[in-house]
């Protein structure tokens, strides 16, 4: 059964929802630290996710990328028997509080994953799903919704002509930018992505990469990838983490250039992981 080790906060009714009183700072992580069971997973993470920036969190497997991610939309609850204790703000708000509406949450928090995950639907019907579970039944409308946020994925003129066949007949890459046009239909303050080219070739990788690039000034982008280069090319700030701890933070070009911790230019340069 999953505990919280923290208190509430009195506003559970995140003030992003009336863009009042909040820093650059996205998100902010103080002294956090999860366990699965007895398992040590997350250890005094203090992070801060900047509005409209790319962040990419990079480091070998098992250190506890994907489980900070999900930490961000309260999806490692779902894990099982997990323990939180510390502190996660979203726009100023405590996300780990029982007070906290999780479907709000995850109404401002977008989620792509490792592999492309469509809905057995057609396209259109993909992108417009969100929409209309937060109650838009005006068909221009939703089909203003779905072809701009085709075009904001990169993904319309590639399938403008056959919006109402299945998304299962999409390549392994278009599928990937079709899971991020449905985020982006419901207008999200962030997308969490959990190594979203790891399954894709290297056209579809730079295809998505690119994506990435144009949506960065609409939406904040906390990206986990294995790929260093991905993460030179893409992010503006790099966390490295390392048995579920972080090593060091800071702007990617300098991390990459003249990293400070002896394991960070280890890892970055090819040592381990």
């Amino acid at each position: 059964m999953t505990k919280t080790l923290v208190r509430p906060t009195e506003d559970a009714k995140l003030r992003v929802m009336k863009n009042e009183n909040w820093t650059k700072a996205v998100y902010e992580t103080n002294g956090l630290n999860l366990w699965y069971g007895t398992a040590h997973a997350l250890k005094n993470i203090d992070l801060s996710i900047n509005e409209k920036e790319v962040t990419a969190i990079i480091g070998p497997s098992g250190c506890g990328k994907s489980t900070y991610l999900k930490t961000l939309n309260r999806m490692v609850e779902n894990v099982g028997d997990v323990t939180i204790s510390g502190n996660v703000t979203f726009m100023g708000n405590n996300i780990l509080g029982k007070a906290m509406s999780v479907e709000l949450l995850r109404s401002k928090v977008g989620m792509v994953f490792q592999k492309p995950n469509p809905f057995p639907k057609s396209i259109y019907e993909n992108v417009a799903y969100g929409p209309k579970i937060h109650g838009i039944r005006n068909k221009a409308m939703l089909d203003t919704i779905v072809e701009d946020s085709l075009r904001k994925a990169a993904l319309w003129d590639e399938v403008k002509d056959r919006l109402n066949k299945s998304a299962y007949g999409l390549s392994g890459g278009q599928q990937q930018r079709l899971c991020i046009a449905r985020c982006l239909a419901v207008d999200p303050e962030v997308i969490l992505m959990d190594e979203p080219t790891s399954a894709l070739d290297p056209v579809s990788t730079h295809k998505v990469e690119e994506l990435i690039r144009n949506i960065k000034n609409d939406v904040t982008i906390a990206i986990v990838t294995h790929n260093m280069q991905q993460a030179a090319r893409i992010s503006d700030r790099t966390a490295f983490f390392l048995n579920g701890e972080i090593v060091e933070c800071d702007r990617t070009s300098t991390l990459f250039s003249t990293p400070t911790d002896e394991r960070t230019d280890d890892y970055i340069n090819g040592r381990f992981g």
